[in-house]
């Protein structure tokens, strides 16, 4: 598992590795049952005080990516066999869609050119399972 702090992003360092260990899972690059390394691990790996490495790993597990347990190693958990509910994917993507969206508009794109990006996204692999 290759993560990494990017100090010119203006996210909080526990958002980046959040991001990066959930985009590891969708491109394949860590399965379901692969250990991941511990909270102490990978703040000494990164650099990065602990507190903000145990905070990635909770919001991970919160959002069921990640299973946590005392003694053991985090591991991913298995994927969801079904997709969420209209009210959890309103709730976890709608503020993040709607700022994707603005920022687009305010590229020029039209809402059709909108839609072909994401849509290209898709296909290419770059976001989907």
């Amino acid at each position: 598992m290759l993560l990494h702090v990017d100090e010119k992003d203006a996210r909080p360092i526990y958002s980046q590795l959040v991001a990066q260990v959930k985009e590891q899972i969708r491109r394949g690059a860590l399965r379901p049952g692969d250990e991941l390394p511990s909270v102490r691990d990978l703040a000494s790996a990164l650099g990065i005080n602990l507190h903000t490495a145990h905070r990635a790993y909770q919001v991970l597990r919160d959002e069921a990516v990640i299973v946590l347990r005392l003694g053991r190693r985090p591991r991913v958990a298995a994927l969801r066999e079904e997709p969420a509910g209209r009210e959890e994917v309103q709730q976890r993507l709608a503020g993040r869609l709607n700022e994707l969206i603005t920022e687009a508009f305010h590229l020029g794109l039209s809402a059709r050119e909108f839609r072909s990006l994401v849509d290209e996204m898709l296909r290419s692999g770059k976001g989907a399972r």
